[in-house]
């Protein structure tokens, strides 16, 4: 895949996804309004949520990555119709797993509400979790067949089908969500546990608009694809087995990939809670862990939507370049990933960490204890980034094993340091355990790249301490216009928080694009359109 094919697909997946996270942003504002007087609201839907995305990922996380790296090596070598086998047989199979899926979290959910509940103190109940877990559990049903469906069009480096459906995906949850909620609390007059159970079920509704919207690419597409099939070289005869077994291999290291991040939020579900009654702050722990978990993590999550694009464009893209051994290609694709991550990534991150008090004010009120867990968390999206993007390239580089471990490193520092931090640090510890932990992970990946890859980091290094400066450089005007328009505006109010939101981000945003346009940094990163554009507005 040429540069420009690459920056496209991933243009087009990152558009797709910022789109579909930004929508489920944003939702928050009104939903939020509407539960506000519901008291641990929204932590029961995070108790709720977060061993429904445990699940979904052991479902479906491997499934779109493996698959198309699968599709995308037999399709190189012009075995079209190997491809199709799979997606055929995986049909039926995932239809099973999504199935088995359901059930288990189903009759599993009195287990792990019982495991998060740590006293009766407590603003939340283990029965109202058993009901919102429940609840989302239907979304498991068909959500494995949509991931697969996904795979099958990125193995042949359309992403259209997968931006376009998560888009739609998001818009449907989200109006369901927000309409069954308002029904059940000020129509029906009905319970906070209702409501939470309407909004958790959101996701099942959402997941079949996006899986008919599947189904019409793919009809709309089968002429085109059962043509290039006909033009195969149909000389491999590739077993089921050998089938599943290959995809195996590659899907278990995406599953742990995938659920990484929301198993950094089950350790701190299940240790959180404990950390803080053993201290004496029962009353306070579902609040602080619905900061953390639920209100920051929503905000922070945002940056890392580019790396999630890119890890899903760099699995066929690298492992095209691996499987042809075509290094010089290999290292520039990793070179220019680097690069693309860390300059839309950092200023986005630390950005939200310098405007964290109108941040988090303009989505769910003034809040001082929110502002500061923001503040913190915010620069930790960088983390999240470079991790996903370096365990995506270690699954293209077919050193599978090694993503394995560094996650289960970063997990278990993580899981040794959060009880203890969080007592000493109360809800600030488990944002430095999460830090940590990746850390120790990233490093691993990082060490793996730079043997298996043969890649250096020489111009990486160099570029990332230049953007460094440029984001110092920016930090002074948004905070002195911040400083400023806080003499003039209160911060704690909603609308005047927007209003200086918009004004230092947009500052910052001119900046940095000033100072990379100048560099020509912006040139070397996204080629000869962003000369052009330099020179029509010089």
């Amino acid at each position: 895949m040429s540069t420009s094919t690459l920056v496209r697909g991933t243009f087009i997946l990152t558009l797709g996804t910022f789109i579909s996270k930004f929508l489920g942003l944003f939702y928050v504002i009104p939903f939020n309004e509407l539960v506000r007087d519901e008291p641990g609201a929204l932590a029961l839907y995070g108790y709720g949520y977060i061993p429904y995305t445990i699940f979904l990922s052991v479902a479906t996380a491997g499934v779109p990555l493996a698959v198309s790296k699968f599709i995308s090596k037999y399709n190189t070598l012009g075995e079209y119709e190997v491809g199709r086998k799979l997606f055929r047989s995986g049909l039926i199979l995932m239809s099973l797993t999504g199935i088995l899926s359901f059930l288990i979290m189903y009759l599993f959910a009195p287990v792990f509400a019982e495991m998060v509940i740590a006293s009766n103190e407590q603003q939340v109940s283990v029965e109202q979790i058993i009901t919102v877990i429940r609840a989302v559990s239907f979304a498991l049903i068909i959500i494995p067949v949509m991931s697969l469906i996904r795979g099958f069009f990125q193995g042949y480096e359309s992403m259209g089908p997968t931006a376009v459906s998560n888009v739609i995906e998001q818009i449907v949850r989200i109006v369901f969500l927000l309409g069954g909620v308002y029904v059940v609390l000020f129509v029906m007059e009905g319970s906070m546990t209702e409501a939470i159970g309407v909004a958790t079920f959101a996701a099942f509704v959402g997941g079949i608009a996006s899986l008919a919207l599947l189904v019409y690419y793919y009809l709309k597409r089968k002429p085109h694809l059962d043509k290039l099939s006909a033009t195969g070289k149909n000389e491999m005869n590739v077993s089921i087995k050998d089938m599943y077994k290959e995809i195996v291999l590659y899907s278990i290291p995406f599953v742990l990939v995938g659920v990484a991040n929301p198993l950094f939020q089950v350790i701190d579900t299940l240790t959180f809670n404990k950390a803080m009654v053993s201290i004496g702050l029962a009353a306070v722990t579902d609040l602080q862990l619905e900061i953390l978990n639920f209100k920051t993590h929503k905000l922070v999550i945002i940056p890392v939507s580019l790396a999630t694009a890119f890890a899903m464009t760099l699995i066929p893209v690298i492992t095209t370049s691996f499987s042809k051994g075509n290094w010089h290609n290999l290292n520039r694709q990793i070179d220019q990933t680097f690069q693309i991550l860390l300059f839309l990534t950092m200023p986005a991150a630390i950005g939200l960490a310098l405007l964290a008090e109108p941040a988090y004010t303009v989505f769910y009120g003034a809040d001082e204890l929110g502002t500061a867990v923001l503040r913190t968390y915010a620069p930790v999206a960088i983390l999240f980034a470079i991790y996903t993007v370096t365990a995506a390239m270690m699954q293209g580089i077919n050193e599978q094993r090694w993503s394995v471990l560094s996650l289960l490193v970063g997990l278990l520092v993580k899981l040794s340091l959060n009880i203890p931090l969080v007592q000493m640090m109360e809800v600030q510890g488990a944002v430095l355990a999460t830090s940590i932990g990746y850390v120790a992970a990233i490093v691993i990946n990082l060490f793996v790249i730079k043997y298996y890859a043969a890649y250096k980091y020489r111009m990486v290094v160099r570029r990332t301490m230049l953007m460094l400066i440029f984001n110092v450089i920016m930090a002074v005007p948004v905070l002195t216009l911040y400083f400023g328009l806080d003499l003039v505006f209160d911060p704690e109010n909603r609308l005047h928080a927007v209003i200086i939101l918009a004004v230092c981000g947009l500052a910052g945003a001119f900046v940095y694009a000033v100072l990379s346009m100048k560099s020509r940094l912006a040139d070397r990163l996204f080629g000869d359109r962003i000369t052009r554009l330099r020179n029509k507005f010089s």
